[in-house]
């Protein structure tokens, strides 16, 4: 359907130099799916598995902070704010800066890492010292699942996804995760609310109440 409607669009506009016909602005409902998320444990073994220290740094630096792969691959040295433990996000989505958060456990990653590659511009750079491309780092991701054994279908974004979800978890108050994420509307952030286990251990199935005497 939102094919036929934008054949329709082109075909006023653009062919026959007209203007579109009112049943032509038809809004379509979004499609609600919960992505999948992974526990702290999976995380932690998707981590491990990553030999290469700068790939396993390109995957903590996404986690720990909630960072969207675009992000990351821009970050420069520079953007690490060590004393004050926060990284510095320069235009992120809509064009808006904003900072995250380091962790100390990153924080050791990162300067094992940039004493051993010492990256001149960005912060995760190619071989030819060029950004980093973002395909390779959804291979890095999509192998390190596989060499964890973890069924679900997570991408790099699925860090991103945990992280929010994790932090959630921990009672972290949901409008500091909608600045984190940089998100511009808190429904966005409070899809999270559906996906953390919270609130699901709370919940009884009534057959666990039935004697099965």
């Amino acid at each position: 359907m939102k094919q036929i409607v934008a054949a329709l669009k082109f075909l006023y506009s653009d062919v026959l130099k007209e203007d579109q016909p009112a049943a032509l602005n038809i809004r379509f409902r979004p499609e609600q799916k919960i992505p999948p998320v992974l526990s702290k444990q999976e995380v932690n073994a998707i981590i491990k598995s990553v030999t290469n220290l700068k790939h396993r740094t390109i995957l903590m630096t996404i986690y720990s902070a909630g960072l969207r792969l675009s992000e990351c691959l821009n970050l420069r040295p520079v953007d690490i704010d060590w004393s004050r433990n926060l990284i510095h996000i320069r235009q992120g989505k809509g064009k808006k800066d904003r900072m995250a958060i380091l962790s100390d456990r990153l924080k050791s990653t990162l300067k094992q890492y940039l004493n051993e590659y010492k990256p001149a511009t960005l912060l995760f750079e190619g071989q030819k010292s060029g950004k980093y491309s973002p395909t390779s780092v959804q291979t890095v991701m999509r192998r390190a699942v596989k060499k964890a054994n973890i069924q679900k279908n997570a991408t790099v974004h699925t860090l991103r996804h945990s992280f929010a979800t994790h932090l959630l978890e921990s009672g972290t108050d949901v409008r500091c995760i909608q600045e984190l994420l940089g998100h511009k509307r808190l429904e966005t952030t409070q899809r999270y609310t559906h996906m953390t286990s919270v609130s699901w251990d709370l919940i009884k199935s009534p057959l666990d109440s039935i004697d099965s005497d």
